[in-house]
């Protein structure tokens, strides 16, 4: 017995080999971690490809059941609506439905002004789309498929396309066919929004806890950013571009969480807020890596102080994550910036003491000065850090009668809007064109798909790479639908039976879409799968049928790949050296504007365009280039703070004449800074660097505390600026365009 069933075994062994090589060929097994999507979702991934599937499937059945003409539609809206989480559909589709209507009002005015001038009527549907997304891409938030106000344009652009073509066709029953596609995308949002809510448990408490959570995450990412920056890293935050990223995603995350828990407290302005002084705390830590450049600036106090700082910051994460009481974290937190100002306050006395009892150590006095500074920095730092935890624990625990406002911030870009609106136009009038010398049958279909293209896509930094991704979905549900229509769908004669015929194709789609990887070509599976099969109550989708709706999506994919390719197209140098020049003339106005910014919107900006430029796609001798203009973002937004400040220090008017005047004169130079070196350094630097020469000698004999202190914060701010001008020389010599090494 035993020997048969070692030899059952052996046999189980040999078999499965000859499987194995058979399938995958010799050699180890080979990877599947790339399907791992398909063959091993996680719950939540299969949790929503099942439930947008029912949802698809039940609006297309109520559309075949009140017999409309183009049923597809209405499926089609509930994958363009459905999302991952309650919070992003129900913020989707408010927006799809915004949209809905102001692209079927505009529509219906565009047939109504001119039916009888194809080439006219073209060119306005071309203006439309440029319109929409000129008004998206000056929208708040970033230009991502995953902001939904800019989507509310999209979904203009595509409503105003589809009914304006089918207008072209019967112009006389255009209200008819607005009020039909109307229907198909309320039908498909209503069933959706149903469908989710059931899925749905402990919603509110759920989103609370995402919010603590997204708070702690992005806190563990610019601690290690931090810890750098205490041990004089300057370029820890440059090397760690993911860090902003985080924080720009999860602030963008709230509003979702907010409309998840329905009736709130303002705790999702609490947590905007929490992620903002994050964002702060990493720009006062630039500060103090520019002072720890200086020479001899470290000393035994702060060095002290620091490993202090850093044992305190490297278990911080995990107490706020454990649910813990916060007031042992903020009383640690106070004794830290307690034993930071009472060391500052010591070097000052020292310095007091040296200045008024002569003959005066002029080594020891710089060093105490420069030490002092480094503490000063350091507690701002611990300031903002206990401002953060304090909007976390608000957000949190919510208080009654609260009515703390922290609003989201936009930062426009009118040429770029500008850049846009006219890529999508031209597209689309081009298109027309084709349409109209060649008299092509089935041309509209073709307009039809490029102007969808151009409302998904054209808001989007890079359409290119965009439409790339939705030309190998497209491919994909091609393939998919040649074997529905052409093979599976000829056999069913009732509903149930198609959809279960449609569900597994619904379902991969559902899948792909949950996989970050396949997002952009996940929306075109799931997008065009319904139009591909076409399903109606009268008929269904024939071969003639088939290849004459998959023809000229194809070819409408190719074409605004293309163009995306050849009209104005994604150039990183360009965009870059524009960023640049904007750079340079915002330092020239804010050390000279008569109401400057807050210091909020100038971190803001910064940010924002430092995330722009770690996102554009670079080849690798660029990379060089990349890190200066990233260094360059970051020391640009330390001047522009440390500006700001030597502004508040000369509006007190309390330094002396000569430091005063040695102050302004540095600030006129400021406001004609061209970036444009002459000699060894810069006439800004220049000015910068005397300045700092001349605070020096009128700090060394001033025997006033008050008058002391502000010279040491103005002091203070001329060095950062001395040095972030010296060190990121490549990126402030505007005289090298794109950075060449040559020019270094």
């Amino acid at each position: 017995m035993k020997s048969m069933t070692l030899s059952l075994g052996q046999l189980w062994r040999s078999v499965s080999i000859i499987v194995r090589q058979a399938l995958v060929g010799g050699g180890p097994p080979r990877k599947l971690d790339h399907l791992r999507w398909l063959f091993a979702p996680n719950l939540l991934s299969f949790g929503y490809a099942l439930r947008t599937t029912i949802s698809s499937l039940i609006a297309l059945g109520i559309a075949l059941w009140w017999e409309l003409g183009s049923p597809q539609w209405a499926a089609l809206t509930v994958w363009m609506v459905a999302q991952g989480t309650r919070g992003k559909s129900i913020a989707k589709a408010r927006w799809h439905m915004f949209g809905m209507v102001v692209g079927t009002i505009c529509a219906i005015v565009l047939v109504a002004s001119m039916p009888q001038s194809p080439l006219l009527y073209i060119f306005f549907v071309a203006v439309g789309i440029g319109t929409f997304c000129f008004i998206g891409t000056l929208l708040p938030g970033p230009a991502a498929m995953t902001n939904y106000r800019i989507h509310g344009m999209r979904a203009s652009g595509f409503t105003y396309v589809i009914i304006a073509l089918d207008g072209i066709v019967a112009p006389d029953h255009i209200f008819q066919i607005a009020m039909a596609r109307a229907t198909y995308i309320t039908l498909g949002i209503v069933v959706e929004t149903t469908i989710s809510s059931l899925f749905q448990y402990q919603l509110g408490l759920r989103a609370r806890t995402r919010l603590a959570t997204n708070f702690v995450q992005a806190l563990k990412g610019a601690v290690p950013a931090i810890l750098r920056l205490l041990q004089g890293d300057r370029r820890a935050v440059a090397n760690s571009p993911g860090v902003f990223s985080t924080l720009i995603a999860l602030s963008d995350q709230v509003e979702f969480a907010e409309i998840e828990m329905g009736k709130h407290q303002h705790e999702g302005d609490h947590a905007r807020a929490a992620l903002a002084a994050i964002t702060v705390l990493l720009s006062r830590g630039l500060d103090l890596g520019a002072l720890l450049e200086v020479p001899h600036s470290q000393g035994v106090e702060y060095q002290d102080t620091a490993q202090q700082v850093s044992t305190f910051l490297q278990a911080l994460p995990d107490r706020l994550d454990n649910d813990q009481p916060i007031e042992p974290v903020l009383r640690d937190l106070t004794s830290l910036r307690a034993t930071c100002r009472q060391l500052a306050a010591g070097c000052l006395e020292k310095e007091m003491e040296a200045a008024t009892h002569p003959p005066l150590d002029e080594q020891q006095d710089e060093v105490l000065t420069r030490q002092g500074q480094l503490l000063h920095k350091l507690d701002t730092m611990l300031e903002e850090l206990y401002l953060a935890i304090e909007q976390f624990e608000m957000s949190r625990n919510p208080q009654p009668h609260d009515h703390f406002r922290y609003p989201m911030k936009s930062y426009r870009d009118w040429r770029m809007a500008f850049t846009n609106s006219l890529r999508a136009s031209v597209t689309i009038f081009l298109a027309g064109v084709l349409w109209i010398t060649t008299a092509w049958p089935d041309g509209l279909t073709f307009i039809m798909f490029v102007g969808i293209v151009c409302a998904l896509f054209s808001t989007l930094e890079q359409p290119a790479l965009a439409t790339q991704a939705f030309l190998h979905g497209t491919v994909c549900v091609i393939g998919m639908s040649a074997l529905l229509d052409l093979w599976v769908m000829a056999q069913p004669t009732i509903y149930e039976m198609m959809a279960m015929c449609l569900a597994v194709p619904m379902l991969i789609g559902g899948l792909a879409f949950a996989w970050p990887p396949l997002v952009l070509a996940a929306v075109a599976y799931n997008l065009f799968l319904p139009i591909l099969v076409g399903p109606i109550n009268q008929g269904r989708m024939d071969e003639i049928m088939y290849f004459n709706t998959a023809m000229p999506l194809l070819l409408a994919m190719m074409f605004c790949m293309w163009m995306y390719r050849v009209f104005l197209p994604y150039d990183p140098d360009g965009l870059r050296w524009d960023m640049r020049v904007n750079i340079l003339r915002g330092l020239r106005r804010l050390a000279g504007q008569r109401r400057p910014p807050a210091v909020t919107e100038i971190i803001g900006r910064s940010v924002d365009g430092f995330v722009r430029l770690s996102t554009m796609a670079t080849d690798d001798g660029n990379t060089y280039v990349l890190e200066r203009y990233l260094s360059g973002v970051l020391s640009s937004m330390t001047i522009a703070l440390n500006v700001l400040r030597l502004r508040t220090v000369l509006a007190k008017n309390i330094l002396p004449p000569e430091a005063q005047k040695a102050v302004e004169v540095m600030m006129e130079r400021m406001q004609r800074f061209t970036g444009r070196y002459g000699g060894q350094y810069g006439r800004t630097a220049r000015a910068t660097h005397i300045a700092v020469e001349y605070l020096l000698n009128c700090e060394e004999t001033e025997a006033n505390l008050s008058v002391r202190e502000e010279m040491l914060r103005a002091l203070a701010s001329l060095r950062v600026i001395e040095t972030e001008l010296a060190e990121n020389r490549a990126f402030f010599d505007a005289s090298s365009p794109y950075l060449d090494k040559a020019f270094t």
